[in-house]
């Protein structure tokens, strides 16, 4: 279902009488800064899952029949 024009006038004229005039360019400011912030994560969040994570080779404490094993290490 879409929203036409007198449904979105109907829960903007709530908005203003809930808030008041006063109210709304504050609301709409915080709502702005959580949406940048929600972007930001995201996009960092975005980053660190494409990017591969680097395995470094580290010699481990045990050793099996007498042969030493290297187990790759997640930085």
């Amino acid at each position: 279902m879409s929203w036409g024009p007198w449904q979105i006038l109907l829960v903007l004229a709530i908005i203003l009488i809930l808030f008041g005039g006063k109210k709304l360019p504050e609301l709409a400011h915080s709502l702005g800064k959580s949406l940048g912030e929600f972007k930001k994560g995201k996009e960092e969040g975005d980053k660190e899952t494409e990017s591969p994570k680097k395995v470094e080779e580290k010699p481990a404490a045990k050793a099996v029949e007498g042969k030493e094993v290297v187990t790759p290490e997640v930085v």
